[in-house]
């Protein structure tokens, strides 16, 4: 059983939010089921609860995307004018808080999200030190098949959770390389401005190398605990495709900049040429092998691959734990209906040894049954958020 604590949030409002005018849940237990027909409102009520934390949430939405809309019987759609607001009463590690974000405002407006901790205005990497929120979702699922994109979108997920300066790291690091093809396009770019640049750049990539480097590093050893053992959600073997973070394993951080500034000049033509930077962190993979199989994740099944994903997730989870000494708030989104019955109870079995609160969706209350008793359920209809019992 885990000897941390557990982050819980006890009551979660939402307004204006995706298809929620106005809605409120009040929550006694660490599994909450949401359940309803599909477009009822169940992910978006979860991916409330992801913006809670550092990022753009489970759906990487814009601040339009995520308004109220209503229609107005004449041009269909429009926003509702108020801006949007998710606010959530929590026990988290730093004891009972209030936590907000959202936006002032008409959606179709120039908008900047703000954030709040017991109604003070506060950055969104202070929101992580009440609060750590870990997903799995269906768009997931194609992952390991899909481009190197999709798994480095998941690596920087990963090391966000335990690090809630890195998504500003990374952000940092796309405005000085689009700055740096800027320079490149013109017929004679200014060596003083690119090295200035570069110099930046190399700073920034680096650090974000490091950072999803010591992650890998510490997931891998969790992982490893699991190596050799049998069970529904398959270990497995990760590693990072990118020479900045694996030359990071052997050389002080300082050597490694210079080299990519080396590299970065050097490459000046070849980049020009291309239109953008072709060699840095921007273009890291996340390799992933099933761990039983010894094979690559994308040539598992699609069954394995989706219990490959559901136990590195976990295993991800259980890092944050540790790391930060509170379980993560979990979300689950249509994820019981694809398993059978004995990867489902699996599933909580770890669940449980994970001591979190966690959210799941589904269309089918059937498959819930097993856990329903000691579940806080809500019927989820448009707009509407009603608990059961």
């Amino acid at each position: 059983m885990a000897t941390h604590g557990s982050a819980r949030i006890r009551r979660l409002t939402l307004t204006n939010f995706r298809s929620y005018r106005s809605a409120a849940c009040t929550v006694d237990r660490d599994l909450v089921v949401l359940v309803g027909p599909n477009g009822a409102g169940k992910t978006n009520l979860i991916e409330a609860i992801s913006l809670l934390a550092p990022g753009r949430g489970l759906r990487r939405a814009t601040l339009e995307d995520v308004a109220f809309r209503e229609d107005d019987g004449e041009t269909g759609e429009r926003p509702s004018g108020n801006g949007w607001a998710v606010a959530a009463e929590i026990e988290g590690a730093l004891g009972i808080a209030t936590l907000g974000t959202g936006t002032q405002g008409p959606a179709d407006e120039a908008q900047t999200r703000k954030f709040r901790i017991d109604r003070e205005p506060a950055s969104a990497a202070a929101l992580a030190d009440h609060l750590r929120v870990v997903w799995l979702v269906p768009a997931m699922d194609a992952m390991f098949a899909g481009p190197a994109s999709d798994r480095r979108r998941f690596l920087d997920r990963l090391v966000l959770a335990v690090d809630a300066e890195h998504g500003a790291r990374v952000n940092a690091l796309e405005r000085s390389l689009r700055s740096r093809n800027r320079l490149l396009e013109q017929a004679q770019p200014d060596p003083h401005w690119l090295d200035a640049i570069e110099h930046e750049t190399a700073e920034l990539a680096v650090a974000v190398a490091a950072g999803r480097a010591e992650t890998v590093r510490r997931l891998s050893a969790r992982l490893a605990r699991r190596a050799g053992t049998d069970g529904p959600f398959p270990w497995a073997e990760i590693a990072l495709d990118g020479w900045i973070e694996n030359a990071l394993l052997a050389a002080p951080a300082s050597e490694i900049e210079d080299r990519y500034r080396a590299t970065l000049k050097h490459a000046r033509p070849r980049d020009a040429a291309a239109g953008r930077t072709l060699d840095g962190v921007h273009l890291t993979d996340l390799m992933v092998r099933h761990g039983p199989k010894r094979i690559a994740a994308d040539a598992a099944s699609t069954g394995e691959q989706k219990a490959l994903l559901i136990g590195l997730v976990l295993a991800h989870a259980g890092l944050v734990a540790e790391m930060s000494g509170f379980s993560p708030i979990v979300l689950l989104d249509e994820i019981i209906a694809h398993l059978d019955p004995v990867r489902r109870a699996a599933l909580y079995d770890e669940l449980e040894k994970l001591a979190a609160q966690v959210w799941m969706t589904g269309a089918d209350p059937v498959a819930f049954a097993d856990v329903v008793e000691r579940s806080a359920v809500f019927d989820i209809a448009p707009g509407r958020v009603i608990r059961r019992g």
